[in-house]
């Protein structure tokens, strides 16, 4: 299991939020309590499969639904 903290660009309102979450959650491998958007910091942080899914993967989802992500950090 892997943990991902993904930067975002500024949020600008709390349904991005869900819209986001939503995306995620729907990709296979996350483990979907640990998700979690951070409206104030614009980030995302959330524990994955690796050999489920990628961070490409999870990143796309969130480019998808119209938001960019900045930068990734995996642990």
């Amino acid at each position: 299991m892997k943990s991902a903290t993904i930067q975002l660009e500024t949020l600008a309102c709390p349904s991005c939020m869900q819209k986001i979450e939503a995306a995620v959650k729907a990709l296979e491998g996350i483990e979907k309590e640990t998700v979690k958007v951070s409206f104030n910091s614009s980030k995302v942080k959330l524990d994955f499969d690796e050999e489920k899914v990628s961070i490409d993967q999870i990143e796309n989802a969130i480019t998808k639904v119209g938001y960019e992500v900045q930068k990734s950090r995996v642990k």
